[in-house]
Parts: structure tokens; C-alpha cells; sequence
């Protein structure tokens, strides 16, 4: 069984707080992106679990998110069963993109329909949440998504089943670790005085003054609803911009290139490096992105709509 695994951008994320099992309270809308990964799974005749990815980068044990989904499986569903699995990379890895996540989801996905196990999909969406906290919102499948609690407490937005963004897509080659970038979000926006106070030594650059956002999530997807989105470009938001940018001073420069180019915004996605800007059509997309290319050879660059 051969499957796409889709990337995804965050068009809004705001961070709220830290919880008590160090995870954190957010608020995002997701949107499925055309850049994908290709997953293959071969059933085996003894109950292993074996992953091989066209990136070493990877891990390939039981640290690998999709791993760690066939795992959950086989052991509550399945327990004969054993699968191989083989990714192919075309999401960066490390890049705010979801590309694991989505990865475990189509992982959870084809075992569902290969193992003959057939949960329903809040079913699947409980395992999903077992494994990450982007997991669930790759189950549904669907283009557009709210994300609540850490991200994993999803509602579908049929209502925007029909839009179509297109984006330039700018990944500058650094790896961002979102763990280290939730811990500098906390020195600053998460904590009370006190704990900031005790944090601060331990923050190698500290932030201060966090941006906070200027419309909330309704606002957006209701513009998105209407097909205005081209009128409100302070309508999309990240957090956790602000303190990327300043640990790597890359994707800041990055942000200044696009709307040096004239773009209406240009967003951080997840905890970044990737940065993004909403273009007109396909067609602005691939001449802006051509443009870009040609004077940074080292961003990896792409055109990519909703899917």
C-alpha cells in the first residue's frame, strides 16, 4: 500500500500557556499543504515493526513517530501483525511542517485499512493523539482544521472545504527544536514573574514584550469563509515567531526577503524555520518563488496550495 502523507501550515498559533504535564495550551488553524511524502507499507509474516526512511536523518527505531503509531496497532488491535515501512522524504525535516506527524497519521491510516481493523475515525483519532499532538488533525483528511488543547482536540472546518490558497513556501536549511522553543516562549508569555525570574539565567537569548495577536482565530476563518483574505493580512499570527527569530536570525531574514518582494505578509509555520506568504494564484506563486531561487541558492523554495 502506497500513500501521500501531506504537509501542513499553521495560519494561526497562538500559545496560551504552559500545563502541568509540561505540554502547553494553544489555539491554531491548520491547512493541509500539496508537499508530501510517500509512505509505503508491506505486510510481514511475523509481528515486527520495521521503518526505513529515505533520510537519515530520521530515526528509524522506536523513537520514529510512525513506529511508535504501528506499534500502538498492532499491540491493542493486531497482535499477529507486523509491517514494514518505508518513507520517502519530500517535506523538511525539522522545519515546522508537520512532516512526522502527518507521516504517523498516514501510518495509522493504511494499517487501519491493511490490517483489517477498521476503527472509525474517533476511534483512530484517539490513537493519533497517543502518538503527537499535530497527529489527529492528519486523520481527518480534510483541507482546514481548529486545533485546541496542545493541538491534538480537532474540529473540521467543512465550511472551507472548497477554498484554495496558494503559497511560496521558504525553507532555510537550519533545524529548529520546538521543545527548546516552547522553553524560551515560557521565560517571557507563560509564566508568572517569579518563575520568569528563575528561567531567565537558563535562556540563552532572552525575549521580551511578545507580540500578541490582533484578531483572534474566528475572524480568520470566518474571512476565509468569504474569500477575503486578501484584505486582512493581520488577521494571520504565530507566537512563537518572535522567539524563533531571535534564536535564528535566518528566519527573520527570510520573512524581510518575501515582503521585500512585495507579498502582502509572509508567517513562520510551527515553531518554524519554514515562512510562507499567501499568493494570488499558481501562477504568482511559481514566478515569485523562480525569482527567489535565483538569488538564494541555499532556501529550499516551493509552490504549494491546498489540498
Amino acid at each position: 500500500m502506497v500513500i501521500h502523507s501531506f504537509a501542513k501550515l499553521n495560519l494561526f498559533l497562538k500559545v496560551i500557556n504552559k500545563r502541568p504535564d509540561n505540554y502547553h495550551n494553544l489555539i491554531t488553524l491548520f491547512e493541509r499543504i500539496s508537499l508530501s511524502d510517500s509512505i509505503t507499507l508491506k505486510n510481514l509474516k511475523h509481528s515486527l515493526i520495521t521503518v526505513k526512511c529515505s533520510d537519515k536523518s530520521v530515526p528509524q527505531g522506536p523513537e520514529n513517530l510512525c513506529f511508535k503509531a504501528a506499534g500502538l496497532l498492532r499491540d491493542n488491535f493486531a497482535k499477529e501483525k507486523g509491517v514494514e515501512i518505508n518513507i520517502t522524504k519530500n517535506i523538511p525535516v525539522g522545519a515546522g511542517l508537520g512532516g512526522g506527524s502527518s507521516n504517523a497519521a498516514a501510518v495509522l491510516l493504511g494499517l487501519n485499512r491493511l490490517w483489517k481493523i477498521n476503527l472509525p475515525v474517533k476511534q483512530l483519532v484517539k490513537v493519533a493523539g497517543k502518538v503527537g499532538s499535530d497527529v489527529p488533525f492528519f486523520i481527518y483528511e480534510k483541507p482546514f482544521g481548529l486545533g485546541l488543547g496542545r493541538g491534538e482536540r480537532i474540529k473540521p472546518l467543512g465550511n472551507l472545504n472548497k477554498i484554495k490558497l496558494w503559497h511560496v513556501l521558504v525553507v532555510p536549511k537550519i533545524k529548529v527544536s520546538t521543545p527548546l522553543m516552547y522553553k524560551h516562549w515560557d521565560c517571557v508569555a507563560g509564566l508568572t514573574p517569579l518563575q520568569i525570574a528563575k528561567q531567565k539565567a537558563s535562556c540563552s537569548k532572552f525575549v521580551t514584550g511578545l507580540t500578541k495577536p490582533v484578531c483572534d482565530v474566528k475572524i480568520l476563518t470566518s474571512e476565509l469563509a468569504k474569500r477575503s483574505i486578501f484584505l486582512r493580512s493581520d488577521l494571520f499570527f504565530n507566537s512563537l515567531e518572535q522567539v524563533t527569530a531571535r534564536i535564528y536570525p535566518e528566519v527573520k531574514r527570510v520573512k524581510n526577503t518575501l515582503l521585500g518582494l512585495g507579498v502582502s505578509f509572509a508567517l513562520m509555520s510551527g515553531s518554524g524555520p519554514s515562512v510562507f506568504s499567501l499568493i494570488a494564484s499558481r501562477r504568482e506563486a511559481v514566478r515569485l518563488a523562480r525569482a527567489i531561487k535565483r538569488k538564494y541558492k541555499s532556501w529550499r523554495i516551493y509552490t504549494v496550495s491546498t489540498v
